[in-house]
């Protein structure tokens, strides 16, 4: 297989093929959605065996694929990121079945859709750019999706063997594999459901890796969130999931490494909980966590009384809750116990009014506007950038 680097025969990218790259990705963005739409129809009319790879309904997988066009691009010349980006998706697109010869599929109709729609700048010139860059790319995801395949399925089933309703719109979702499943505490999985198929979302996991093998998921449902709705609403113990593999680097080295902040908004708290877990587990004497974990409404603090029991148990752990929608600062929580002692404000706010935190490493999980904004605090009070972890701003996707 070629490497990561460069696709075979094809020479290295040099940094005149990295501009044409991005000038034709930004003459193509305010065009997007037409220019998506365009790439797709070609894809099924010339290849409409591959139909069946998507989901009926494609609005939301048209507005991932350029999304995810952008993070590539975005890190083309950025080769450790692009390369662990690249091998997340090479890993990723397993799941759907896809083939090292489909690559060539959509390159062809990849390209055409940029001439089309990239305007007065594209010509042999940007073809051959994209070409080199899109050959690398591909090189790259084919290349982990091979040693992938060595050691792991392309997805794995499980049963649901218990569901909990949290909140009116939150459940608990714990499931049995029917493999052993690798990963770790902070990372994620995606998720299809018997009654959407071909449609994929990612939830974090909310423990850290068990002797039975049982998995749990925290699920919001959202408005118009197909996937999302099903597993709060529909799904009951019995019902069979696909997973696909482990995802994502919001990972901890308990035995080193400075004190631990995290930060999580809603079910956020998800990931966070498995930290925790984990460090119960492995964590290293005298390193001390501090939880900072929020919501609008008292209500929504449905994992507030386990943490707290978590703390009462080892003071090493610090938890605070936080309230952003106003109201009374106390109450009974969702099973039971209080919610006394709020702090109230925007989370990432309150967590910065404790600071500085020089010295700390620190990890968010959350709404994409709240990790945004809780990166800004935390680099602001004094947390160093590489010492900050997060989920994926947004949805990783498939092409």
């Amino acid at each position: 297989a070629a490497g990561p680097d460069r696709a075979a025969g094809d020479p290295p990218l040099t940094a005149r093929d990295v501009e044409l790259v991005r000038a034709g990705l930004a003459a193509v963005e305010p065009v997007a959605d037409r220019a998506t739409a365009h790439f797709y129809a070609l894809l099924f009319l010339r290849h409409p065996e591959l139909r069946s790879f998507f989901p009926a309904a494609m609005d939301a997988h048209r507005d991932r694929l350029f999304r995810t066009l952008l993070a590539v691009v975005r890190e083309i010349d950025q080769p450790v990121a692009l390369r662990a980006t690249l091998a997340g998706l090479g890993r990723s697109h397993r799941r759907y079945g896809t083939l090292t010869g489909h690559y060539v599929v959509v390159e062809e109709c990849l390209v055409q859709t940029l001439a089309r729609y990239a305007g007065g700048g594209w010509g042999a010139e940007a073809e051959q750019a994209w070409r080199r860059a899109y050959r690398m790319i591909s090189s790259t995801m084919v290349e982990a999706a091979e040693e992938d395949a060595r050691t792991s399925p392309p997805w794995w089933q499980g049963e649901i063997v218990r569901h909990e309703r949290r909140t009116r719109d939150v459940a608990a979702i714990t499931v049995r594999p029917d493999q052993a499943y690798p990963f770790r505490a902070g990372q994620y999985a995606a998720l299809e459901t018997p009654w959407w198929p071909r449609v994929w979302r990612h939830y974090s996991f909310a423990c850290a890796p068990r002797p039975d093998g049982l998995l749990t998921f925290h699920v919001k449902a959202v408005q118009a969130g197909w996937v999302s709705n099903a597993l709060v609403h529909r799904a009951v113990p019995g019902d069979v999931l696909r997973l696909g593999p482990a995802a994502g680097s919001m990972t901890v080295d308990h035995a080193a490494g400075p004190d631990l902040l995290c930060l999580g908004g809603g079910t956020g708290i998800a990931p966070i909980r498995a930290l925790v877990e984990e460090a119960v587990e492995h964590g290293a004497p005298g390193r001390r966590v501090e939880v900072f974990y929020g919501a609008r409404r008292v209500e929504e603090l449905y994992e507030l009384d386990g943490l707290r029991e978590l703390a009462a148990r080892h003071p090493w752990l610090t938890v605070s809750p936080v309230l952003s929608g106003g109201g009374p600062a106390g109450g009974p929580l969702p099973g039971g116990g209080s919610a006394g002692g709020l702090l109230t404000g925007e989370l990432p706010e309150v967590v910065g009014r404790f600071g500085p935190w020089t010295g700390r490493e620190a990890v968010l999980s959350g709404p994409p506007a709240m990790v945004r904004q809780g990166v800004g605090v935390l680099l602001r009070t004094g947390v160093p950038a590489e010492r900050i972890r997060h989920d994926p701003v947004g949805d990783p996707a498939a092409w």
